[in-house]
């Protein structure tokens, strides 16, 4: 008996990561992931690596993350990877604040998102 296998989110030829709860507006990590929106996966890291924005770091680790699924669960070939999809999506907001004069208050708004990374192997053409 036993329940069927769920079907996959992806095509056979692409893997995704995610993560979520990063410390950083969406606006300032989409930029990020418009650096490496289709560009090839070592190239992409290159760039992320050199990158002087705080989150590049942890959106090089989800890229990391999205290339090893690749690999280890759908058998593709690391070589051929591109950066199919990045996208990313706001996630919760901490609502802190602070005194200000003549009895008012200074909200302080401090948003985390997320983003999700596809990968997508090409055909090489020779």
């Amino acid at each position: 008996m036993g329940q069927e296998k769920n079907p996959r989110r992806v095509a056979d030829n692409e893997a995704m990561a995610k993560t979520r709860m990063l410390r950083t507006s969406p606006q300032k990590l989409n930029l990020v992931a418009g650096l490496i929106r289709g560009k090839k996966v070592e190239k992409a890291l290159a760039d992320l690596t050199f990158s002087k924005k705080r989150i590049a770091a942890d959106v090089k680790k989800c890229l990391q993350s999205a290339i090893a699924n690749a690999e280890n669960n759908h058998n593709l070939d690391v070589d051929s990877l591109i950066v199919a999809e990045a996208w990313c999506g706001k996630n919760l907001v901490m609502k802190r604040g602070r005194p200000r004069a003549r009895g008012r208050y200074g909200k302080i708004m401090k948003p985390f998102s997320e983003i999700t990374i596809k990968v997508r192997q090409i055909e090489e053409q020779a």
